[in-house]
C-alpha cells in the first residue's frame, strides 16, 4: 500500500501492484498466443513504461559500435568500423583498470567518466561551474533518489521524514518513498494550466505535510514525467524561491531535458536558475539533479547508469552519500562508459557525426510527430482529453468515464482507469498504465502510454483504442438507456 493512504483526501491512494499485476497478465497473453492461442490480434503492445526500445526505435549506431569494441577489444583493428569508434573505445578502455570491462570501479563511478559529466553540466548551463567531486554515478537515476532519501530519512529520529512530491509523478517513485521509509506528501499539478506548478499548491501541501510529518525536501520532475510540461524561467525561480524559504531540500528529476519539442517550450536546468538568482540562493539552496541514459536520444534503459550532481550540501553530507555507495557494488562499467558517450557524442569533423546526428534528429522527430498525432487523436475521442504535450515520452489524457464503469470498479475494488486497462489489454492487446498508479486527484481517472515508439505502431496502438474505447462507451450508453427506459416503463 503507497504512502498516499490516509494522507490527503484529495489524492487517489495509489496501488503499486496494479502495474505489475497488468504487466503480468501482458505476458501470459503472450505466451498464449505463441502457443497458438486465437486472439483478435497477433501480439501484444505494451506501451505502460518508456522501454521504447522493446517496441522497436533503434538505439545509437556509434553508441553500440563504441560499446562493442570495448567488449571485444579485437575490434580495434578493424577497419570497417569507423575510426572515431575504435578511438573512442581505445580511451574508453585506457580509463578500466587493466583495459578491461571486467573489472570492477569505485563506487560513486568512474573518476574520468565523472569528469565528462561535469564538463557536459558546465557546457549546458552556459558556464555555470561544475565539479566532477559533486558528481556521483548510480544503478539509474531511481537508485540515485534512493541513497538521497534514505539519506534524509534516517536523520529525523522518531518523526517520519515527507517529501512533497509533485502528483501526478512517475509512477514507480510512490513505492520507492515507502521503501525508504519517507512520506510522500503530494501537491498537485494543474491540469487545466497545462500541469503547471502551482505556487498556492505548495503551500498547501506543505501546511498540511507540517501535521502529519517533518517534510525535508521537494521532488520535481522537470520535463514532467509522466505530464509532459515543462517550467519557464519564472516557474523555476518560485520553486527555489519556495524551497529557499522553507528550507527545503530541491530533488530535481531531469531525465528528459533531451526532449522537449513543443513550441516555445526550452529546458532550463534548475542548477542555471538558481546561479542566476545571485549568491542569497545560488550559495545557500540545497540542489541535487538527476539524469540518466533512459533519456529519449539514449533510451538504453538496460544499461543502468544515472547520475546525481549535489549543489550546497555540506562536505560531511556528500562523505557520508560517499560511504552509502560504498555499500554497494560498482555499477556496470558498460552502462557508466555509455553515459561517457551521452555527453560527449561525435563532434563536427568526426566520421561518425552526421550519421549520429541524423539518428538523434530522427529519434525527437518521431517522439514530436507521435506526441502530436496522438495528443489530436485523444483529444478527439469522445470521452476522453489530454493536454498538450510539450516534452519527455508520455501521454497522460483524461478518461472521462460512465457512471456504469466507475460503479463496476467500485464493485470490484478496483480503480476506474485500472478495470479500462484490463479490459483494454484483454480484447485489444494494448498495455497501457492506469493513471492512478502515478497519482492523481479524486475523482479523475487518466492513462499513461509512451509515444516513443515506431509510427507504425503507434498507428496499430489507436485503432485497437478507438475501436476498444467507442464499443466500451457505446455499450455502457445502451445499458444506461435501457435501465432509463425500463425505471419508466415500471413507474
Amino acid at each position: 500500500m503507497s504512502s498516499l493512504k490516509h494522507v490527503n483526501p484529495r489524492v487517489k491512494d495509489i496501488r503499486a501492484s496494479s502495474h505489475s499485476e497488468l504487466t503480468k497478465r501482458a505476458e501470459q497473453i503472450t505466451q498464449e498466443i505463441t502457443q497458438g492461442a486465437l486472439r483478435p490480434f497477433k501480439e501484444v503492445i505494451d506501451v505502460s513504461s518508456g522501454d521504447f526500445h522493446r517496441t522497436g526505435m533503434k538505439p545509437l549506431t556509434f553508441v553500440r559500435q563504441v560499446l562493442c569494441v570495448c567488449l571485444y577489444p579485437e575490434l580495434l583493428e578493424n577497419k570497417d568500423l569507423p575510426l572515431d569508434v575504435r578511438q573512442r573505445a581505445q580511451r574508453l578502455l585506457q580509463i578500466c583498470d587493466g583495459g578491461s570491462l571486467g573489472s570492477y570501479t569505485a563506487s560513486a563511478g568512474m573518476w574520468r567518466v565523472r569528469q565528462s559529466i561535469s564538463e557536459f553540466i558546465s557546457r549546458r548551463d552556459a558556464g555555470v561551474p561544475s565539479y566532477a567531486k559533486d558528481v556521483f554515478i548510480s544503478i539509474g537515476s531511481q537508485k540515485a533518489l534512493m541513497t538521497i532519501v534514505k539519506l534524509i530519512s534516517s536523520v529525523e529520529g522518531q518523526t517520519r521524514t515527507g517529501v512533497l512530491t509533485a502528483v501526478p509523478c512517475p509512477h514507480t517513485l510512490p513505492s520507492l518513498l515507502d521503501d525508504a521509509g519517507v512520506t510522500l506528501e503530494p501537491y498537485l499539478l494543474m491540469e487545466d494550466q497545462g500541469w503547471a506548478v502551482d505556487l498556492e499548491e505548495l503551500h498547501r501541501a506543505l501546511k498540511v505535510a507540517r501535521g502529519r510529518c517533518n517534510p525535508r525536501a521537494v521532488y520535481i520532475s522537470n520535463p514532467g514525467n509522466p505530464t509532459g510540461h515543462v517550467q519557464d524561467r519564472k516557474s523555476i525561480q518560485e520553486v527555489i524561491r519556495f524551497a529557499a524559504a522553507e528550507r527545503l531540500l530541491l530533488l530535481v528529476n531531469e531525465v528528459y531535458q533531451d526532449s522537449v519539442f513543443g513550441e516555445g517550450g526550452e529546458f532550463i536546468s534548475y542548477k542555471k536558475v538558481l546561479f542566476e538568482m545571485g549568491d542569497e540562493f545560488s550559495e545557500g539552496v540545497e540542489l541535487v539533479s538527476f539524469h540518466s541514459l533512459s533519456n529519449a536520444c539514449m533510451g538504453e534503459c538496460g544499461l543502468r547508469a544515472g547520475y546525481m550532481e549535489f549543489i550546497n550540501l555540506d562536505p560531511g553530507v556528500e562523505h557520508f552519500i560517499s560511504v552509502l555507495l560504498d555499500t554497494d557494488i560498482s555499477v556496470p562499467v558498460t552502462g557508466q562508459l555509455a553515459l561517457d558517450l551521452m555527453v560527449n557524442p561525435p563532434t563536427p569533423g568526426d566520421p561518425s557525426h552526421d550519421s549520429y546526428t541524423k539518428e538523434v534528429l530522427l529519434t525527437r522527430a518521431i517522439l514530436s510527430q507521435n506526441a502530436q498525432r496522438a495528443q489530436k487523436f485523444l483529444d478527439d475521442l469522445p470521452g476522453m482529453s489530454c493536454q498538450p504535450v510539450m516534452a519527455g515520452i508520455y501521454l497522460f489524457p483524461r478518461l472521462h468515464l460512465p457512471s456504469g464503469i466507475i460503479e463496476q470498479a467500485e464493485e470490484l475494488k478496483v480503480e476506474a482507469d485500472v478495470l479500462y486497462c484490463q479490459w483494454l489489454l484483454e480484447e485489444q492487446g494494448v498495455l497501457l498504465g492506469a493513471g492512478s498508479q502515478n497519482g492523481e486527484a479524486a475523482g479523475n481517472h487518466h492513462l499513461r502510454f509512451c509515444v516513443l515508439v515506431p509510427p507504425e505502431t503507434l498507428e496499430d496502438l489507436l485503432s485497437r483504442l478507438r475501436s476498444f474505447h467507442l464499443r466500451l462507451l457505446g455499450a455502457i450508453y445502451d445499458s444506461e438507456k435501457s435501465v432509463e427506459d425500463a425505471a419508466i416503463l415500471t413507474s
